[in-house]
């Protein structure tokens, strides 16, 4: 995880007497992980963060699956997938196991007329299209095209977008997103090997103490169900907050790739990793430069895992026809690799431009109703010839 942030105001010691300037206490509120044994945060408000007026009827968000035994190589249209103004009701999801959902969305409009809260996972939200801000009780990150918004579980938080013309790839994690432990020493500090730094991430900035009582809808989600919760304080009135636990985005641009004289598999790509899953990033680099290498990558079984790679933009070596937005998924048992003509096209090439983000699942991927609407159904076919 990221390093110690603190931002507003906080009292000198934990636990101890703080107070608004009429006199009243403001309210701390520990936010842990792993019960009280791993990163958190304090965060001080100006109201209890327990004031629920009321709580709606819940909804069913459960993703509908279409296939839950899928042993074909397949790939998917995602700018397929239609806009939405809500951005709840834009989001798709295309993927899922027990451990993760993946889905596509294209919001239009901001988050204007309530919150939301995901109570059952940390959601990775990579922007594709748009740009906008990320609000919550830690405060605010701007984003832009390229950045992984990483939003713990529990966070309140609001999407502002600032044009309707929005595309993003979301991992939503049973799982803490985690930088990968090779990647950082005992005290938890970035490695000199790791292909980004502690500088590259960002984190939220421009703390706003909304103390303000009112009506205040907040969408939950736990247990693949949406509750509606009234809150009668808003859910951004912390005066201040310090710890370990907070949303941040990494940027795919500020990811520097590691490469050698022969190709190098996936794992250098790697950006955040999970007990049940890995994700990487595929980012502009030399190609090998071994004098008889060969850049394009070599036909790999997954023995073991679930392969899905968003295609982001560039173009890429080991792929015919690639389109923006494009999903393509390699199960488990069936070995995949470049399609015809493109390993003799590879060779002598001194450069990749292309961006992608891949998701590694360690168990498999089921595929949704809405996945099967963007479909393109004779990928399987495409190293035929």
């Amino acid at each position: 995880m990221p390093y110690y942030q603190t931002r507003g105001q906080v009292p000198r010691k934990r636990h101890t007497i703080f107070r608004k300037p009429d006199g009243t206490l403001y309210t701390e509120e520990l936010v842990s992980t792993e019960g009280f044994s791993d990163v958190y945060s304090l965060i001080y408000h100006a109201f209890p963060p327990t004031m629920v007026q009321t709580i709606g009827e819940a909804v069913g968000v459960a993703p509908e699956i279409a296939l839950d035994k899928n042993m074909q190589h397949r790939s998917f249209k995602g700018f397929n997938i239609k806009a939405a103004d809500d951005y709840l009701e834009s989001r798709k999801m295309v993927l899922v196991n027990n451990d993760c959902y993946i889905s596509l969305a294209a919001p239009r409009k901001s988050m204007t007329d309530y919150f939301y809260k995901n109570s059952q996972a940390d959601e990775m939200i990579f922007v594709h299209k748009g740009e906008g801000r990320l609000k919550t009780v830690y405060g605010s990150i701007d984003f832009v095209y390229g950045d992984h918004l990483i939003i713990p579980r529990g966070t309140i938080y609001q999407m502002e977008f600032a044009h309707e013309d929005n595309r993003l790839f979301i991992v939503e994690s049973m799982h803490p997103l985690r930088f990968p432990k090779r990647y950082v020493n005992k005290n938890g500090q970035l490695l000199e090997h790791a292909p980004f730094y502690e500088r590259d991430i960002k984190t939220p900035q421009n703390l706003e103490t909304h103390d303000e009582r009112g009506e205040f809808l907040v969408k939950i989600k736990r247990s693949d169900m949406l509750f509606p919760y009234t809150m009668a304080a808003h859910p951004f009135g912390a005066i201040g907050w310090d710890g370990f636990h907070y949303p941040f985005a990494l940027s795919i641009h500020d990811f520097e790739p590691i490469t050698g004289r022969i190709h190098q598999p996936p794992p250098v790509h790697q950006t955040f990793e999970t007990p049940a899953f890995v994700t990487c990033a595929f980012v502009p680099r030399l190609y090998d430069y071994h004098p008889q290498s060969i850049p394009a990558p070599y036909n790999h079984s997954n023995v073991d895992s679930d392969e899905v790679l968003y295609y982001v933009d560039g173009d890429f070596m080991s792929r015919n026809h690639v389109e923006k937005g494009m999903i393509t998924l390699h199960p488990i048992g069936i070995p995949h690799g470049p399609q015809p003509g493109a390993t003799e096209r590879s060779i002598g090439k001194t450069k990749t431009d292309e961006l992608a983000v891949m998701v590694d699942t360690f168990k498999p991927l089921m595929l949704t109703k809405e996945a099967f609407e963007i479909e393109d159904p004779d990928y399987h076919k495409s190293w035929l010839f």
